[in-house]
């Protein structure tokens, strides 16, 4: 079976002291003067819609329906190690409403559906956590 497109995200990054990042649907428009974290805040922020969205997934499979919509603190390091550079990554996540147990259960799920969190599987140290 072919692969479906879903949705395609575009952007158009220029660096140095005027540097920007800006999507071709508008959506996103920020400045990015060097130098600047910027990109672990970015890929921070997309993780996490991405993983929002995944918990409803998850949630929808279960037959679990929120009662409030979830939230995340997600902290993304950036290392030096071993002469090198590398990305740690930490998920707080909350699920207001639902039992903790279920919760667990549904963050574990949400990790192996979001397109994210398999991109980076076994890449990257990772912390999920039920806050």
């Amino acid at each position: 079976m072919a692969d479906k497109i879903l949705f395609t995200g575009t952007t158009h990054v220029k660096g140095g002291a005027e540097g920007y990042a800006r999507s071709t649907n508008g959506v996103l428009d920020i400045a990015l003067p060097d130098p600047h974290p910027a990109a672990e805040n970015l890929f921070a922020a997309a993780w996490s819609a991405c993983f929002i969205g995944a918990l409803g997934v998850a949630a929808a499979q279960k037959k679990i329906a929120l009662p409030a919509a979830p939230e995340l603190d997600t902290t993304i390091d950036l290392l030096h190690r071993d002469g090198g550079f590398v990305l740690r990554a930490r998920l707080d996540v909350q699920v207001p409403g639902v039992d903790r147990d279920v919760a667990q259960d549904l963050i574990e799920a949400a990790h192996g559906i979001c397109p994210y969190s398999k991109a980076i599987a076994g890449n990257i140290d990772v912390e999920l956590n039920l806050v």
